[in-house]
């Protein structure tokens, strides 16, 4: 890998990043929405400044992981399987629903019956990044709004990744087997994170607590130990961080540890919306294009409207409910995966995908604006909804 080109795309990403925001933020706009612009500005549909965000988007997701560590940090794990019982229903159920519309909206597109099962499940689920990115933190640790979001969200990848495994898997016969074998792989992965917390990272935190870098070392490696291992036995690298992070979350320090990590979270996100940016290709047949737009447009309000009926259904509050649909209403950076992947066996043309694509990104859009201008979030244009 060339190195000077490397710092050439960072250069370009992060300077154009923020020149493009201070404008976004001096008009009051989302500032998550210059990232994905600049994107598509420099991106190989736009300027071309960078042609190849393969890399980028490699790089980007540490991002992810980290976010989800830092989430981990703050859940202790009896409260997350309570939350768990009471959601696991409501997103199955919920998931299902849009996969079926969606499927619908497909065939209406032409699509073939099996590229319309793909996309059914590309626009199954929510966006962690974006969810998690637009709630205060404040809210997502120490409110029922936080806690209901991030057992929903977890679920949900949780099923796109058995939805991946299943597109990737060679026989259906053997999805049972591919669950059952996926579910003890996380329970040991699980044992294993507990047990060498408790005897081998409490111990050494304690002894050399007063080194802070060490403290930053420590906790970063163990994060990106288990995202690695996860990733290794076939989970995600995202579940492998927040394994990581609820397994530190009743070290006394865990709160110090998640302000640290904070900055570098930021850093590596920017890079994932500029990838999401960068990846939109708006030369498509003029029909598949309408299409995508549609469906992005169509999906954030039926996933707002689906979402608050269940709440209510499970007993949440009205205003709550409410809440929580807006903040769930887009779909997940895993329909840009499942794209991929379907891509690469086959199941899905190039031109079908970017269907799933520029959905994707709109229901990203759509859902920032309806988020930010309604709800506190920690990038609100207005002072008096901005929180951190």
């Amino acid at each position: 890998m060339n190195v000077s080109s490397i710092i050439f795309e960072l250069c370009v990403i992060i300077v154009g990043a923020a020149l493009l925001g201070t404008l976004f933020l001096y008009a009051k706009q989302p500032i998550i929405i210059a990232y994905i612009a600049i994107g598509i500005m420099v991106g190989p549909s736009g300027f071309a400044l960078i042609k190849d965000i393969e890399h980028i988007e490699q790089i980007s997701r540490i991002g992810v992981v980290l976010m989800l560590f830092l989430i981990g940090l703050n859940l202790q794990p009896h409260k997350l399987i309570k939350l768990f019982k009471k959601t696991s229903l409501l997103t199955f159920i919920t998931s299902l629903i849009f996969g079926a519309c969606s499927f619908l909206f497909a065939l209406l597109l032409s699509f073939s019956v099996r590229s319309a099962f793909v996309l059914g499940a590309a626009m199954m689920f929510s966006s962690t990044i974006v969810s998690l990115k637009l709630i205060p933190t404040t809210t997502l640790h120490h409110k029922r709004t936080g806690e209901i979001m991030t057992s929903v969200l977890l679920l949900q990848d949780m099923l796109a990744i058995l939805v991946i495994l299943f597109l990737v898997g060679d026989k259906g016969d053997y999805a049972a087997l591919s669950f059952l074998m996926l579910a003890t792989k996380f329970v040991l992965m699980c044992l294993l994170s507990f047990w060498g917390v408790r005897f081998v990272i409490i111990p050494l935190l304690t002894k050399f607590s007063v080194v802070q870098e060490y403290t930053f070392l420590a906790t970063l490696a163990w994060c990106l130990f288990w995202a690695e291992t996860a990733h290794w036995i076939g989970l995600s690298y995202e579940m492998g961080a927040f394994v990581a992070g609820i397994s530190i979350a009743s070290c006394p320090i865990a709160l110090v540890i998640a302000e640290h990590l904070k900055p570098l979270r930021e850093f590596f996100l920017i890079l994932f919306f500029f990838a999401v940016g960068a990846r939109l290709n708006l030369r498509l047949d003029p029909k598949l294009l309408i299409g995508g737009v549609i469906l992005g447009i169509v999906i954030v309000p039926l996933k707002a409207l689906v979402f608050r009926f269940s709440f209510l259904k499970t007993g949440e509050p009205h205003e709550l409910s409410k809440e929580l649909s807006v903040r769930l209403a887009q779909t997940s950076e895993f329909s840009l995966l499942v794209a991929l992947a379907a891509i690469s066996l086959g199941l899905l043309s190039d031109k079908e995908a970017m269907v799933i694509q520029v959905a994707t990104i709109l229901t990203f859009i759509i859902s920032t604006y309806w988020v930010v201008l309604k709800y506190p979030t920690p990038i609100a244009g207005s002072s008096k909804l901005r929180q951190d």
